[in-house]
């Protein structure tokens, strides 16, 4: 089986940064357009926070610390997040950029590189910003640029008449010929921390929003004879930023359209890259094939020839090889072997362990249980909390009651036995192997193996009786 990790932001290994990095992100705006009381970093991007993909990131850079300057959401943003190696930095009052990165650096030693991130731009690769990182050279500012179809909105990068930077201007600040710029400051740099400080601690509000703009750096560092590199970003939806609704929207799209190229790129068939939902890690075989409007999320294992139908969702699993995930199933941390059917319309909630070759059909929950090889449940079932053989065979609309109001029970069922349609087991139970349970019993004791066992009223018919008549009103 050919494994294949399946990520949809194709980060590279990062290089070593022998001065050290720090990666400061700026995860303290309110997002008032997102009309959200869920701050905007932790508004969900492929099923996990926008600040999560962007710390993901970073991480994958290997630096010497992440500082995190939040603000608006406070605790409930840091709560999101376990504390391994991240530093959090309050901005108490929000008065801009360049002010929330004054907040972090003096936690930034001076022998350091300064990369600064945003909270809510998570399509950034790992690529893009080593070379951003690699182009600060000896002193200098490296700054991400880009040339968008519509640079509506974004501040503008200057240059003079030999073509170096000497500037960024924002939008609202900027003249008319200004404004016919194409190339856009994406807000990302990187910089020596020494220099950096020294920039902030010379930046003025007295601009449009009355905001410390850690973009005036630029100029501020082209002023001081400082070489000003700007590295321009190959597609600028990777730096699109996330403000509202429709934003998170068209960066989710641009999500799932690159997990499903990734996917198609590595042999996977699927049958439309529009209607497939990546959120997590896929590793999967050769000659795998994914029908439309299935959504993986967590860790997915998928072995060879695996094939999975329209509707499904499926979280956390591992499904062996020459299995069939039939049409609009949720499957939950289950382990399912090799040449097994799922569904239609089956529930496999965590802890679902099913051998090789078993059945679950139609409207069937399992949930933390075990099925032996061969095994089946084929229709209308519910199987809690058991431990079932080989070769089995459960009945349709078989339920084993495992909850007695206040805790759950344990069944057994050995090898061979089957349980007729319309039976109950109520646990604790265990039904001997080659058993059969007749259809319509509920059966409360152990069942002997290799015998018939009926656990129901018997039939009886009772002569002269009427159906009640309904009276007549007045």
């Amino acid at each position: 089986m050919a494994h294949v990790i399946i990520m949809p932001r194709m980060n590279t290994p990062a290089s070593s940064h022998p001065q050290g990095l720090a990666v400061i992100i700026l995860a303290a705006g309110e997002g008032k357009r997102m009309k959200s009381r869920l701050p905007k970093v932790l508004q969900p991007l492929a099923g996990r926070p926008l600040l999560a993909h962007v710390i993901e990131t970073a991480r994958s850079l290997s630096p010497r610390r992440i500082l995190v300057v939040y603000g608006h959401g406070g605790e409930q943003v840091r709560c999101a997040f376990p504390p391994d190696g991240l530093g959090w930095v309050l901005q108490a009052q929000r008065l801009g950029t360049g002010h929330a990165v004054q907040q972090a650096v003096p936690q930034v030693p001076d022998d350091e590189i300064v990369l600064v991130l945003y909270g809510d731009v998570p399509l950034l690769a790992a690529a893009t910003l080593e070379r951003l990182i690699r182009a600060v050279g000896s002193g200098g500012l490296a700054v991400l640029t880009m040339v968008p179809a519509d640079p509506n909105g974004y501040g503008r990068i200057v240059r003079d008449a030999a073509g170096s930077v000497v500037r960024n201007v924002e939008q609202k600040d900027a003249a008319p010929q200004e404004l016919a710029i194409r190339e856009c400051n994406t807000g990302v740099l990187a910089a020596p921390a020494r220099r950096l400080k020294e920039w902030l601690a010379q930046l003025r509000n007295d601009n449009a929003q009355g905001e410390y703009y850690l973009t005036d750096v630029i100029g501020l560092a082209a002023a001081h004879g400082a070489v000003v590199t700007a590295v321009e970003i190959a597609d600028p939806i990777d730096a699109q930023g996330v403000n509202d609704k429709i934003q998170l929207a068209a960066v989710e799209a641009v999500w799932r359209r690159r997990a499903a190229e990734r996917l198609m790129a590595d042999g996977v068939t699927v049958a439309d890259p529009a209607r497939i939902d990546v959120r997590g890690r896929v590793t999967h075989g050769t000659d795998v094939f994914i029908d439309v409007n299935v959504v993986l999320e967590g860790t997915v294992t998928l072995g060879d020839r695996v094939r999975i139908g329209p509707g499904c969702l499926i979280r956390d699993c591992v499904i062996g090889d020459d299995t069939e995930i039939f049409p609009f199933c949720v499957l939950d941390g289950a382990r399912i072997g090799a040449s097994a059917h799922i569904g239609p319309f089956a529930r496999l909630r965590p802890t679902a362990t099913l051998a090789d070759g078993v059945h679950i059909g139609n409207f069937v929950e399992v949930k933390n249980s075990s099925l032996g090889e061969a095994s089946k449940a084929n229709h209308l079932s519910y199987v809690g909390d058991a431990e079932i053989g080989a070769r089995v065979n459960i009945g349709a609309g078989t339920i084993i009651a495992n909850y007695d109001g206040a805790n759950k029970h344990r069944t057994v069922i050995r090898d061979d036995a089957h349980t007729g349609s319309n039976s109950v087991l109520v646990a604790p139970i265990t039904v001997g192997e080659g058993a059969t349970i007749a259809a319509g019993s509920t059966v409360t004791a152990e069942v002997p193996a290799g015998k018939l066992t009926i656990a129901r009223a018997r039939q009886t018919t009772i002569d002269g009786w009427s159906r009640p008549v309904k009276r007549t009103k007045t």
